[in-house]
């Protein structure tokens, strides 16, 4: 059986030994984020995970979500609205909320390891309070004083959970050709008819309403995504005063069968003449709900990290367990009638690759985290402009590369059970079959890597990439003449200075054909995601060395950096040999030649 425990070592190296978190946050201004409460909420956060949502996770994977057709109801497998119940009671949906709105007020740096940790203990379970986050943060920049008093509150405390619905199913990522409409009504509402699909948490029985925040089209709209509104459309009416009233008209039609996430309801959703209020300007509904995806979406990379974590854990301690053969150098257990597979070179290129691939993750999503407030908090205008272009170019960064890497993970583990990571009893096929969703949601890997080539970096000129160049530029020459890091500042500046040029050759030829920003752009962002990481591994090793960690600890850091820059970052140069070919092999074949 599958089991968890929340890698708190690690996660305080990270936000203390190199992030320098206690800094930062006295820097920001979270008076009360010291360091012996950022710990205690680790630790308890920890004790929550492992002991309540982790036993459930196999429950829910074999359960699943029941669908009343009769009356559209949803029930959640058994012990997850208790589970839910004890989440409120801890106050985790507000931990980093506002104060003013009932929030706690912590960092999002915070938020990060735990969230990671929810998704490593139970992503099912953990979909449900998901999207609830990214609907704060559309209020919080959008929405009117009326609304942030009525819906904020209920969200932050959890008593109300939030979604996001977009998707059509005759429109996928192309959102200019959805269908549902928005006709005003006298009080200054809307009536929202359409159907929605793959609606995450769309319907369910932990809390007394939901509310989804629904893209839809005005009676006067333009075509196009241009002609798009965003919509507050509770399950239960609610009016400007925040009195709840009768059932909205919008109801759950099914539940999808899906090969993962089992406990996770995923909804079409009709909605027949659903009272629904406007959020933001009309029209300008698209730009709302990028602040509401771009949450999401960073979100969804820590299910990927979460998953990669448990999915090593368990290959990691069956490793040292399993006996199997000798190893080719000669026994290294010689009193036991076989060596434990760990001794062997390939099932130690796996783990290596996952532990290089989870605790370098862990840094790029909890800088993103930073980020995020820096961007709220920082009093500097030039810094808060500069992290909120980092976070842009890094965000499909996050998402698309620490969910593709969960999928590599977790087929690495279940390849460590042999036979045994196949059936359902060790869990891990569980792990493989729940990563694969997280490449899918909030935008397949091809639709982040379009987002980074085309937007972050040709339409933004680049803004981030510079930022994080920079400070590439600024460790390297920080730690130039330091000998016991010159293996990694090496090729770490020589990586800096290709990917410039690379960017500058897409770039270049982009101009005289636009499909190449398409044919370059997943093999960029993987590029991306590799010099990223070699970054933070350098990094890693710097911090260590300086900290008090134990000199095991030092040791362990030292030498799977070394192994991510011999065995992970060439990676790269497969990539960059795609990018150079250009698109002209991907683009010859006439489409209806493909059968041919």
């Amino acid at each position: 059986m599958s089991t968890y425990k929340a890698p708190l070592a690690d996660i305080r190296f990270v936000l203390y030994d190199v992030l320098e978190a206690e800094a930062l946050f006295a820097r920001l201004g979270f008076v009360d984020a010291s360091r012996d409460i950022v710990d205690a909420v680790l630790e308890e956060g920890a004790r929550f995970n492992e002991t309540v949502l982790a036993p459930l996770n196999r429950i829910g994977d074999e359960t699943g979500c029941r669908y009343d057709k009769a009356t559209g109801a949803v029930t959640t497998p058994p012990g997850f609205r208790e589970a839910y119940a004890q989440y409120v009671e801890g106050g985790w949906p507000g931990l980093t909320a506002p104060p003013a709105f009932g929030g706690q007020g912590l960092p999002h740096t915070v938020g990060v390891p735990l969230k990671e940790m929810i998704d490593a203990a139970n992503l099912a379970w953990g979909n449900f309070p998901l999207l609830s986050h990214g609907a704060t943060e559309a209020l919080l920049h959008h929405g009117e004083p009326w609304q942030q008093e009525v819906f904020l509150k209920p969200l932050i405390e959890g008593r109300w959970t939030g979604t996001m619905c977009l998707t059509e199913a005759h429109c996928g990522t192309d959102l200019g050709l959805l269908r549902t409409r928005a006709t005003p009504a006298d009080d200054g509402s809307h009536a929202i008819s359409g159907t929605k699909i793959f609606i995450t948490a769309g319907e369910h029985d932990l809390t007394d309403n939901i509310v989804h925040l629904v893209l839809a089209r005005l009676p006067d709209a333009p075509t196009g995504s241009r002609g798009i509104s965003m919509f507050i459309v509770p399950k239960f009416r609610v009016d400007r005063d925040g009195k709840v009233g009768e059932r909205n008209g919008v109801h759950c039609g099914a539940i999808e069968h899906k090969m993962g996430i089992h406990g996770s309801a995923t909804c079409v959703l009709n909605l027949d003449a659903a009272q629904g209020w406007l959020i933001g300007e009309p029209h300008k509904g698209l730009a709302a709900m990028f602040t509401m995806m771009n949450t999401a979406r960073l979100a969804v990379g820590l299910q990927g990290l979460g998953l990669s974590d448990r999915a090593l854990q368990n290959a990691l301690r069956y490793a040292r367990e399993r006996l199997q053969m000798r190893a080719l150098s000669g026994p290294k257990f010689p009193d036991q009638p076989a060596d434990p597979i760990i001794v062997h070179p390939d099932v130690r290129r796996m783990l290596l690759t996952c532990k290089a691939l989870v605790e370098g993750g862990r840094l790029l999503g909890c800088h993103a985290g930073a980020l995020v407030d820096i961007i709220g908090h920082a009093p500097d205008a030039a810094e808060r402009e500069q992290a909120d272009a980092l976070l842009g170019f890094l965000t499909p960064i996050v998402k698309a590369c620490l969910t593709e890497w969960g999928v590599e993970c977790t087929y690495h583990a279940l390849q460590c059970f042999g036979g045994h990571g196949y059936i359902t009893e060790h869990g891990m096929e569980q792990l493989a079959r729940d990563a694969r969703i997280t490449t899918l949601y909030e935008g397949t890997t091809g639709i982040q890597a379009l987002d980074l080539v085309g937007r972050k970096v040709m339409q933004l000129q680049g803004a981030g990439l510079k930022v994080f160049l920079e400070l590439i530029e600024n460790f390297c020459g920080a730690h130039e003449g330091d000998a016991a890091l010159a293996e990694f500042i090496v090729p770490l500046r020589a990586k800096a200075d290709e990917w410039q040029r690379l960017t500058r050759e897409i770039g270049r030829r982009a101009m005289a054909d636009p499909e190449e920003i398409g044919a370059a752009s997943v093999d960029y962002l993987f590029y991306s995601g590799y010099v990223a990481l070699a970054y933070w591994w350098a990094r890693s090793v710097a911090a260590a060395q300086a900290s008090s960690q134990s000199e095991a600890f030092k040791d362990a850091k030292l030498e799977t950096a070394r192994f991510y820059f011999a065995r992970v970052l060439p990676r790269t140069l497969a990539h960059k040999a795609a990018i150079d070919s250009g698109a002209a092999t991907l683009m010859a074949l006439d489409a209806d030649r493909f059968d041919a």
